[in-house]
This record gives structure tokens, sequence and C-alpha cells, in this order.
């Protein structure tokens, strides 16, 4: 048995976070699943960028495969469930395929040596993935920041919708500022300029609408199904 691949090997998820599915050095072979979800409401299909490298963001590292799962059943965010396979066997080629859970419609893809990285840019993004890690901390640790208070303002709007009339002007309008101000925080620049004082406002606003939304989404989720999946595509 061999030890690969020389580089960990991810999807890219939403706001271009690379989430890493195989560990580097995996003894053949290989066989790892994940289950992701959908990012956008009514989402028909998801695009899965395998990608080769070390660092945090999908953009820092190599893609070496995409291609396309159609026929998802449209849903709300965070329904569907993706089910994404690598498999390495023992000649070193990699397949991924992705499942829909629901339909049972497949995709999938087939990689070998002619689409990895050469050995000179296995040690480079070695030798990247070194020099930039606390930039590469933060700037993941932000997007993580932003996907969540994205989620959370999604949560919030549909509980809004659904629970409103079970609560009281001032508790609504409280939550309502919220939002409007966590929005306003999303929306001031790209995620890759913000700085640290941006990052602490967004966290800031973000906790404050989690606190001020509590009563609302304790009255939301006793009303939906949950699964834990997080990773969106």
């Amino acid at each position: 048995l061999l030890d690969v691949p020389p580089l960990s090997l991810a999807i890219e998820t939403v706001g271009g976070v690379a989430t890493r599915v195989v560990e580097r050095n995996s003894t053949l072979p290989v066989h790892y699943q994940q289950v992701f979800t959908t990012a956008g409401m009514f989402q028909s299909s998801v695009e899965i960028n395998v990608l080769q490298g070390e660092r945090p963001m999908a953009r820092d590292n190599k893609s070496i495969g995409k291609f396309r799962l159609k026929g998802i059943r449209r849903a709300m965010a965070g329904v569907p469930k993706i089910e994404v396979t690598f498999d390495i066997d023992t000649n070193g080629i990699l397949t991924v395929s992705a499942r829909d859970q629901d339909t049972g419609r497949a995709q999938s893809i087939t990689i070998t040596a002619d689409n990895k990285m050469s050995e000179d840019e296995i040690q480079q993004a070695i030798r990247d993935a070194e020099q930039y890690a606390a930039q590469d901390a933060f700037r993941r640790d932000l997007m993580d920041t932003i996907n969540q208070a994205q989620h959370l303002l999604a949560q919030v709007g549909a509980a809004l919708n659904q629970c409103s009339k079970q609560l009281d002007k001032d508790e609504k309008n409280r939550i309502k500022t919220d939002l409007a101000n966590l929005r306003r925080c999303l929306r001031k620049d790209k995620p890759e300029k913000m700085n640290e004082n941006e990052e602490a406002n967004l966290r800031q606003a973000k906790t404050q609408l989690e606190e001020s939304a509590n009563h609302l989404m304790v009255l939301y989720t006793s009303e939906q199904e949950t699964d834990g999946t997080n990773n969106a595509l």
C-alpha cells in the first residue's frame, strides 16, 4: 500500500471554502463519504469542484476536476442531502461521485495522474500553506462567520414569516431591527477585504440577532426537522 495523495483533497462549498474530504498521505485504497446540502432556495443543481491543496479557501488550491449534479428536487436551502464520495484505488485513480439521496440522481468524475499537481506544484503548495497559515486562519474564520450569518438571516426570515403572529409587537420590532443591522454588516464590503474591526462588528450583530430571535427560533424549530448538515454546495 502507498501513502497518497501527497496533498489533501477537498471540494468547494459556499463562500469559496475548501472543505476537506481526504487528508494528505492517506493510505490506499481510500473511501470517504460526506453529506452536504444546498445553499440556495429551491436549488435544482450543485457544482462539485474537486480541489487539491492545503489552503482553507478554494481559490488558493488547484482545481483538478468539476462536474454538475442536476435534477435535485427543489426545496428550502439546507433540506436536500447530497452524498459526496471520494474513492481512490491502489493505482491512485480518484473517482468523485455525488448522489441526491432524495431522487437517487447521481453524477461522477474520474481523475487520473494527468489531472493532478506536479511534484514542484505540490512542494510549492506545502510552502504556501505554511507561509500564509495565520492569514488563512483569519480568512477561514471570517468566511465561517459570514456563512453562519447568512444562514441565520435566512432562518430568522423564514421563522418570522411563519411564526410572527405568536410574537408581541416589541419583540417583533427588535428582531426586525437586528435583522437589518446584520444585513448592513454583510453588505459593507467583499469578504476578502473585511478587516478585524468589521469582522468584530459582524460577530456582534450576529450574536445580537441570535439573542433577540431566540424565542422566535424555539417556536420555529419545534415545527421543523433538522439533521445537522452544515456544509452547503
